[in-house]
């Protein structure tokens, strides 16, 4: 006879209501959640001459296989890779433009994940927890939000009236509104700064009026050779420590310890299938996005539920145009103003973490914890603040195309700084 846990109850309950939605303050709640996303989403296709129907399409499917995988059990959604942008274009360059051998060279990478979770699924929670005790994680999520905001802040700068209306907008509504008032912030603020811009002429119509209203995404097959093999699979190294930090935080703004349930080899195997599913019909890589993850932090809404929701219009954006070119034609200030808001969430979720470890005594404020912190902040945030020249003594060049740096680099020198710290304490 099978004996049913409190933890395979929690699992069955979770896949019974794996689409549930009990109002339409979820719907809205989702389409908040698919608004933050979008233009990052879109944004990677457009820069490396991909379909961004195709990524839409992929990133709401490959956040349902992420789900799935995981039990449904962690609030997140997976979007177009950064990462990937200049061994992809590398990659067409090489071929002729084709993009089809940068897709296989994703698919690898993606299957590389796959077997990098079966790998930590070896590793037990206990060992994970000294390599990254709160004086690691901290930095690390401080890096994240700090990383991003400069980016917010380029968004911005196309109408500062209309990014600071949206921005104020929302800060507004999470210091004096309540209930489903704040938890809408995001979408009201996007809202307002939306129909500031109509005021002041500064939204393209065309985009919407140009679109069509029924579309299907033109879809590819990957196509594999070794030198595109060899110039992508290597960026796997920088975001498995980009994945971990990504999943740390929305743990940290949940409440709760995901790399210990449902487990970092799940969340691993969650991304690489939704990777290597991606790029076998011509989409780019996923990864977890930061900017979902500031969402739930400002809403305090943390029911997965809706962000597979999400998932699910970002399927139908891909197939319905109109709706497509409606996201599309929001100004890039007032996703700039919005997305100054959340970065600034992720940050501050990091300086939390780290000051809630020293106030419980979980560590103590000494030069080890100090000089690992400071190690991890310095080497994390030097290729977005400092000058070029500077920043270049701050990495690692793996290939001509590849390097390890800002966060991936401090999590590694952290971790190491860590282990050696340990080392020295207990000879």
């Amino acid at each position: 006879m099978t004996t049913i846990t409190a933890k395979n109850k929690l699992e069955v309950e979770t896949q019974q209501k794996f689409f549930e939605v009990t109002s339409g303050k979820d719907i809205i709640l989702a389409l908040q959640h698919l608004i933050a996303m979008f233009g990052a989403t879109v944004l990677v296709p457009m820069l490396t001459g991909m379909n961004p129907s195709i990524a839409l399409l992929t990133a709401g499917i490959g956040t349902l296989i992420f789900h799935f995988v995981t039990g449904g059990t962690v609030p997140v959604f997976l979007g177009s890779s950064f990462a990937f942008i200049a061994v992809i274009n590398s990659v067409k360059e090489a071929n002729g433009g084709d993009y089809a051998y940068a897709q296989g060279g994703i698919v690898v990478a993606g299957l590389l994940y796959v077997l990098a979770s079966f790998v930590m699924k070896k590793v037990k929670y206990e060992s994970l927890k000294k390599i990254l005790p709160s004086y690691v994680v901290g930095p690390m999520i401080m890096v994240i939000g700090l990383t991003l905001l400069p980016t917010a802040y380029g968004m911005a700068q196309g109408n500062l009236i209309i990014a600071s209306v949206t921005l104020l907008t929302a800060l507004a509504l999470n210091l004096f509104g309540k209930g489903m008032l704040k938890q809408l912030s995001i979408i009201i603020a996007v809202a307002v700064g939306y129909i500031v811009s109509l005021a002041l002429s500064q939204v393209d119509i065309s985009i919407i009026t140009s679109a069509q209203l029924f579309q299907v995404p033109a879809f590819t097959l990957p196509k594999f050779s070794l030198d595109a093999v060899l110039t992508i699979a290597p960026v796997v190294l920088a975001v498995f420590m980009e994945h971990v930090g990504d999943i740390t935080t929305n743990g940290q703004v949940v409440g709760k310890d995901f790399i210990k349930n449902p487990g970092l080899h799940k969340t691993l195997l969650g991304d690489g299938l939704a990777t290597a599913f991606a790029a076998l019909i011509g989409g780019p890589a996923n990864t977890t996005y930061g900017e979902n993850t500031g969402v739930l932090a400002i809403t305090k809404n943390y029911n997965p539920a809706i962000l597979r929701l999400a998932a699910v219009f970002a399927i139908v954006l891909a197939f319905v145009g109109k709706l497509g070119g409606t996201l599309r034609s929001i100004p890039t200030p007032v996703m700039g103003g919005i997305s100054v808001i959340l970065f600034s969430m992720i940050a501050l979720i990091g300086v939390k973490t780290l000051k809630s470890a020293f106030e419980q005594k979980e560590v103590k404020v000494e030069a080890r914890t100090v000089i690992t912190a400071l190690a991890i902040v310095v080497i994390g945030l030097a290729p977005t603040y400092l000058p070029s020249e500077m920043a270049s003594f701050f990495s690692i060049r793996l290939t001509e195309n590849i390097a390890i740096s800002g966060l991936s680099l401090a999590a590694i020198v952290g971790i190491i700084l860590n282990s050696l710290f340990g080392l020295v304490k207990r000879a």
